[in-house]
C-alpha cells in the first residue's frame, strides 16, 4: 500500500457520503491470461479500486454500503501450492485491516451479499473486462441492467481529478524516469539505428526504475501518425523521430511526454519554421492555464497561434480567428491539447470522456478536431494536465479535404502538397495547475530549437 491506512478509509467514506444510499461494488482486476491460463499479461490493477484500497493483487472485490457504513473486501487465500510459485502472500483478512475495511469474506459469500441487497441501488463503475460483465450476470444482474452508476462516476472524477500533494510527488517521479527516456531517445536518435531498437532501449529504462511504461512506445519517422507504432525501420537523415512515450511508477502513477527530434542533429529551414509554430502554442498554453479559464479555450489560443504561425509562411491564408471557428486548422491539428493525467495516463478516460473532461457548462464538439479534445471544462487546482498541441501533414487527410474542397478560402493546398511527406511534430509537458497559474512537472527534457541541437552535437 502506498497511503496511509487512513488515506483510504477517509476516501472510502468520502464516497460513501457521495453516493448517498444503495451498495458500492467496485471490482478489482484478475489476472488476464497472454496465451494460456499460466502464462499472463503483467497485472494491472483497476486504478479506481487501487485508489480506494491501496491493495495491488488480483481477485479482489470491494463492497460499500453506503447506509451502515460497513466495508466488505471479498477475495480468496491462496493455497499451500499458490506459494510454491508465487510465495507468501497476506491473508484476505490481513489485506482488509490493512486498508481499512471492517470484515473480509471469501468470493462464494459473494453471491449471498447480492442476493441480501436485492431491491437497493447497487452503484458500480463502467464494466471494461468481461469476466466482471460475467461475475454480474451470475450475481443475478442481467446483461442489460449492468448499467453503470452516473452518481459514483461523477463521485469518483471529482475526488481523482484533484491531486494530493503525495500523489503529485508521485508524478514528478514518472516525469524523472520520463526525463531519462526522452533525454536517451534523443541522444539515440541517429541515422542507421532502428525505431524498435530505440523504443526498447526507452521502455527497458521505465521497467529499471518503476512499474514499466504508461502506454505502448510512440516511436516514428511518421509523426503524422498519431499512434505511429515503432518498426524495424532505420532512421534516415534529414528526416524527424516523433517520440510519444510515459513511465509508470511502481505506484501507479503515469507521465506522458513527446519530443519531436531532428536526426541529422540540426533543423532543416523548413523543419524549424513548423517546430517552432508547435513551441510557441506548446508556452503558451503554459502561459495561461490556470483555475477557473476552460481547458476548450486554451485549446483554441494554441489552435490559433499554430494557424497564424502557418499563414506566416503560407500554408495558410484569410482571417485566423475565422479560420480557426470554422476548423479549418485541424487539417494541420486535428487532436485535442491535452488530458487529465494521474493512475491512468489519460486519466479516468475509461470512466466516460463526457464526464471526466466535460460538464453543464461545457460539452463535447462534434466539429473535427475539436470533437478530439478530451478535456474542455475549467480547470481547477491540483488536476495534472498534459499540453501536447501538433502539427502533422498527414498525405489521406490532405487528399480528402481538397477533394471535398474543404475550407479552401484558408488553405493553400498547393503548398501543403509540397509538405506531404513532411511527417508531424508534437511537443509534450506534465503540468500541475497552482492557485495562480500552472507549473510543469519532473525535469526539463530540451525541446527548445537551439538547445534540442546543442543536446545533440553532443550525443
Amino acid at each position: 500500500m502506498f497511503f496511509p491506512k487512513d488515506v483510504y478509509c477517509s476516501r472510502q467514506a468520502q464516497l460513501m457520503a457521495a453516493c448517498g444510499d444503495g451498495v458500492i461494488c467496485l471490482f478489482g482486476n484478475n489476472e488476464s491470461p497472454f496465451n494460456y491460463p499460466a502464462n499472463c499479461y503483467p497485472f494491472r490493477q483497476d486504478s479506481t479500486f487501487l485508489y480506494f484500497t491501496g491493495l495491488n493483487l488480483p481477485g479482489l472485490v470491494a463492497v460499500f454500503d453506503c447506509q451502515s457504513g460497513e466495508r466488505t473486501l471479498f477475495g480468496d487465500d491462496i493455497s499451500v501450492e499458490d506459494v510454491v510459485w508465487m510465495g507468501e502472500q497476506p491473508s484476505v483478512a490481513e489485506l482488509a485491516k490493512a486498508s481499512g475495511f471492517d470484515k473480509a469474506q471469501p468470493l462464494s459469500a459473494l453471491a449471498a451479499c447480492f442476493a441480501q441487497m436485492a431491491g437497493r441501488t447497487l452503484h458500480h463503475m463502467p464494466l471494461y473486462r468481461h469476466d466482471h460483465r460475467i461475475l454480474l450476470h451470475e450475481l443475478g444482474v442481467a446483461f442489460d441492467k449492468q448499467q453503470p452508476s452516473l452518481v459514483l462516476i461523477k463521485a469518483v472524477v471529482d475526488m481523482r481529478a484533484v491531486k494530493s500533494t503525495q500523489e503529485i510527488d508521485e508524478i514528478e517521479k514518472a516525469c524523472a524516469i520520463g526525463h531519462e527516456m526522452h533525454t536517451t531517445a534523443m541522444r539515440l536518435c541517429q541515422p542507421g539505428r532502428t525505431e524498435l531498437e530505440i523504443a526498447g532501449t526507452i521502455a527497458g529504462i521505465a521497467a529499471a526504475r518503476g512499474a514499466g511504461v504508461s502506454f505502448q512506445p510512440i516511436l516514428t519517422m511518421h509523426g503524422e501518425i498519431q499512434h505511429g507504432a515503432p518498426t524495424a525501420n532505420a532512421l534516415q537523415a534529414g528526416r524527424l523521430m516523433l517520440c510519444d512515450s510515459g513511465a509508470e511508477t511502481l505506484n501507479h502513477y503515469c507521465s506522458d511526454h513527446t519530443r519531436t527530434t531532428p536526426i541529422s542533429g540540426k533543423f532543416t529551414t523548413r523543419q524549424r519554421d513548423i517546430y517552432q509554430a508547435v513551441v510557441d502554442a506548446h508556452d503558451h498554453a503554459i502561459a495561461v492555464a490556470r483555475p477557473g479559464i476552460k481547458w476548450r479555450d486554451v485549446h483554441l489560443a494554441a489552435a490559433t497561434i499554430i494557424a497564424q504561425r502557418l499563414k506566416d509562411v503560407g500554408l495558410m491564408r484569410g482571417n485566423v480567428d475565422d479560420a480557426v471557428a470554422a476548423g479549418a486548422h485541424a487539417l494541420f491539428f486535428p487532436h485535442g491539447l491535452g488530458h487529465m493525467m494521474g493512475m491512468d495516463v489519460h486519466d479516468m478516460e475509461g470512466l466516460g470522456q463526457r464526464y471526466v473532461g466535460f460538464d453543464d457548462e461545457v460539452q463535447p464538439s462534434t466539429q473535427f478536431g475539436l470533437a478530439a479534445l478530451r478535456c474542455g471544462r475549467r480547470l481547477q487546482e491540483g488536476w495534472v494536465m498534459t499540453d501536447e498541441p501538433g502539427i502533422y501533414f498527414i498525405p489521406a487527410l490532405i487528399d480528402d479535404w481538397r477533394n471535398r474542397g474543404l475550407h479552401k478560402e484558408f488553405i493553400n493546398y498547393d503548398l501543403v502538397e509540397t509538405y506531404r511527406d513532411f511527417g508531424g511534430i508534437r511537443l509534450e509537458d506534465d503540468i500541475l495547475i497552482t492557485a495562480d497559474g500552472c507549473r510543469v512537472l519532473g525535469p526539463h527534457i530540451p525541446y527548445h530549437v537551439d538547445e534540442v541541437e546543442a543536446l545533440l552535437a553532443n550525443r
